[in-house]
Parts: C-alpha cells; structure tokens; sequence
C-alpha cells in the first residue's frame, strides 16, 4: 500500500480499537455538540462509508488536486447544507449502527481496508460534485478519524490517543489548510509557542 493507504489503514483500526472501549452504558451519553456518543460514532463512521461508497463513483476532470484544497472547496458546500442537515446526518449514521455498533465498525474497516487495497487510484465524484483521487481523498478521512476520535475519547473518559503517524499527518494538514484559507501564520506562530490562537479558532 501507498502512505496514504497505511496512514488510513492504521486510522481506521485505532477508531475500531477505541470503539471497543466504549462502556456499555456510555453509547448514549453526551458525545460532542448536539450528539450523543453513538451520535459522534456514527458521524466518524462515515469516514469509512464515503471511501466505500465514492468508489462506486467516476468523475469527469480531478477538481481537487491536494487534501488541503478538498476542504477549501466544500467549505461554502457545507455552510449551504446547513448545521442541522450534518447534525441530523450524524444521528442517522448513529442509528444505522445497528444493536452492536462493536461489530459494525470493525466489519466497516475490514471492508474498507480490503476495498483500497485492490482499487487503484481511481477519479471518484465525491461531496459537490467534485472530482477526486482516492490518494487525495484518504488523508482528509485520516484527519476526520484522528479528530473525531480525540472527540469520542474526550466524551467517554479515554486517553486513546490515535497512533503518530495518524497524528503527524493530520496535523500536518490542519497546517496546510489553515495555510489555504489565509491563517498559516497564525497556526506557525501557535504551534512554535509566539502567540495564542484567537478563541474558537478552527481551520475547519
């Protein structure tokens, strides 16, 4: 497998890994926001589900040609859908979790895993119509996973931190894109200790 595709792989089986460790009783407890912890699952699963399903998809011209530029480009895509579409998304991918969302994920990351493995690089139509490499694609799901499992660990008391090669590139394209949207001096200047982030500061 390429880089991408091992900084995935071992994404999504730290989000297997972490899940297991869900207690029993936590599921539907706070998770982050509006969602409950079976909730913010979900919503993370997606990031298995999307790569499965935009490789049943072609495109016409590659639109997206970095990760960074990916999240540059939905930005005005996902402020039009609206808070409460996501929110709403987030809890149907809760539900469809099924009884034992245990088994759920690590049946998602096996199929997943497997399908990357044989699928080449091919063009994908993905969120917006847009056109997109599967190696461009991936780390945009590492980075979801990797802060979306830092949430679900936060929420249910866990100090799981994702493996540091799953970390290093995400925060690497944290940089990249706060670089695209204007504001990398402000996150070099933070991340060497210079000046504080403004307060609620997100690149995403």
């Amino acid at each position: 497998m390429t880089g991408e595709r091992i900084v995935f792989a071992s994404a999504a089986r730290y989000l297997a890994t972490l899940v297991r460790q869900i207690p029993a009783d936590r599921w539907d407890g706070p998770g982050l926001g509006e969602w409950t912890v079976r909730d913010l699952v979900g919503h993370t699963s997606r990031s298995l589900i999307t790569v499965s399903s935009y490789l049943n998809t072609s495109a016409s011209r590659e639109d997206v040609r970095e990760p960074a530029d990916y999240y540059v480009r939905i930005s005005d895509y996902v402020t039009d859908a609206g808070a409460d579409a996501i929110v709403e998304r987030g809890r149907q991918a809760g539900r469809d979790l099924g009884a034992d969302p245990v088994a759920t994920i690590d049946g998602l990351v096996e199929r997943v895993l497997g399908e990357i493995d044989t699928a080449g690089d091919p063009l994908m139509e993905v969120i917006g119509g847009l056109g997109v490499r599967l190696s461009t694609y991936l780390p945009t799901r590492t980075f979801e996973i990797a802060v979306h499992g830092l949430d679900i660990a936060a929420a249910v008391g866990l100090t799981v931190t994702p493996p540091v090669e799953v970390l290093a590139e995400s925060a690497a394209l944290a940089g990249r894109i706060g670089a695209h949207l204007g504001q990398g001096a402000a996150v070099l200047l933070a991340l060497t200790g210079r000046s504080p982030l403004p307060a609620g500061f997100s690149v995403v």
